[in-house]
């Protein structure tokens, strides 16, 4: 009864208070597990088969898309055999008892090619099950040795609407001449739009930040959130109206400052510098 405050206090971001005792509960380690590579032609294939294994009651532990830009990227650095040409690759695992991972494993491999895999990479031991997880490793590395500046966002969408949201971004990059690889969690709709520059160049910054503006408005287009996983802090607080609306907004602000009415608690995170009026 009453409130919920561990989930008040979730993402609050150190604005409300401070945690000083967190309990846990773990989960065993599982039986066994299986990993794979579906290679995809077209991006809406790959969203295809990300919702279809969702709709079909299959829980991967992992479920990985990498776009055309960051699958050269990770190839170029790594040389680990991925295809330059296709324009997605979803990377997957399930685990558990060995019964279901069999199941499961075939489930998914079907879905990949009843929505146009042009191949299914099915590691048989832990050496390619290594392969296969090095290429989603190395894809921030790879794209950071790039350029001398990573910008890398996390803005998340609703599945189906992954094919529109890297779409959206490779227009952005081609409109402002930026490098932007993505790459992330399709299973959630969290996406990695990584932006490639050198903040030393002052006329590309411009550009970059008008970038992460319209990257930010796509996500919010598509029914998406600013933030699936690394947090609003200080960068991304002026756009919280625009996802909230400014009664949204003013409603956090009311909660922040019910419980910390000086503003003490790490300033002007998340909900930017409203007042307690």
């Amino acid at each position: 009864t009453g409130y919920d405050l561990p989930k008040l206090y979730t993402g609050s971001e150190g604005t409300l208070g401070i945690i000083t005792k967190a309990i846990l509960k773990l989960i065993p380690k599982p039986e066994t597990h299986k990993s794979m590579m579906a290679i995809f032609d077209e991006l809406d294939g790959a969203a295809e088969t990300i919702s279809s294994i969702i709709s079909n009651k299959v829980v991967p532990v992992t479920l990985e898309i990498m776009d055309r830009v960051t699958i050269k990227t990770v190839e170029d650095f790594a040389n680990i055999g991925l295809p330059t040409d296709a324009e997605a690759v979803l990377l997957i695992e399930v685990d558990g008892i060995e019964e279901v991972v069999e199941r499961d494993a075939k489930k998914v491999i079907k879905i990949c090619e009843e929505h146009g895999a042009r191949q299914v990479k099915l590691a048989k031991t832990d050496e390619e099950r290594d392969d296969v997880w090095a290429a989603r490793r190395s894809a921030l590395s790879a794209l950071a040795r790039m350029k001398p500046t990573t910008i890398l966002e996390d803005a998340t969408v609703p599945r189906s609407n992954i094919p529109d949201m890297i779409r959206g971004v490779n227009e952005i990059a081609k409109k402002y001449g930026l490098q932007i690889g993505t790459f992330g969690h399709a299973g959630d709709g969290n996406l990695h739009p990584t932006i490639l520059t050198d903040e030393r160049d002052k006329e590309e910054m411009e550009k970059v930040h008008k970038a992460v503006e319209e990257i930010f408005d796509i996500a919010l287009d598509l029914d998406g959130t600013l933030s699936g996983e690394h947090g609003i802090g200080i960068a991304k607080a002026g756009f919280m109206a625009q996802e909230l609306g400014e009664d949204g907004l003013q409603a956090l602000r009311n909660i922040k400052y019910s419980l910390d009415p000086k503003g003490l608690l790490n300033p002007h995170k998340l909900i930017g510098d409203g007042s307690n009026e």
